[in-house]
């Protein structure tokens, strides 16, 4: 059966199958999810806002929990879409302002630019660089650290 799903800000609604995940959505929408752990709940990169319906969805699982403890921009209404299925009509899902960093090209390309939306950290979702301000060399050496945490992040949740 087909549940219909809100998409915030964009205001846009759309049919999902019952049990079917938001980042299915999110992936059919074209909308900028990196999905780094392969839809898993491990990454964050999949972090969504539930502006209505938190009780149409599944339950949390304590691995989604962990992830989610991580988020710098965690708010008791986020979820990660990876984990999140579908049950009941109702859902509004606001996606969070800005863009994850994906790799150091990303950056790099940018560098003199004032960046066009906030520039976040592919695990934390913290602010690498906020929306306006300028993109400089040092933000590539903080990628750099995270690009190094990712990998020891996702050992250690792949592990426990």
């Amino acid at each position: 059966m087909v549940k219909i799903v809100k998409l915030e800000p964009i205001a846009q609604e759309t049919e999902i199958a019952t049990n079917n995940n938001l980042l299915s959505i999110l992936i059919e929408k074209d909308l900028d999810v990196l999905k780094e752990c392969g839809g898993r709940g491990m990454c964050a990169t999949c972090h969504v806002y539930i502006k209505q319906g938190m009780n149409f969805l599944s339950p949390m699982t304590r691995r989604e929990q962990r992830t989610l403890e991580i988020i710098t921009s965690c708010k008791p209404t986020s979820r990660l879409a990876c984990q999140s299925r579908v049950l009941d009509d109702g859902v509004v899902v606001e996606l969070p302002p800005g863009m994850y960093v994906k790799s150091l090209q990303d950056i790099e390309a940018l560098i003199g630019r004032r960046a066009e939306q906030d520039l976040l950290h592919p695990v934390t979702g913290q602010v690498l660089v906020e929306n306006g301000k300028l993109i400089t060399r040092s933000t590539l050496k903080q990628l750099e650290t995270t690009k190094f945490q990712i990998g020891e992040f996702l050992t250690y949740t792949t592990d426990a």
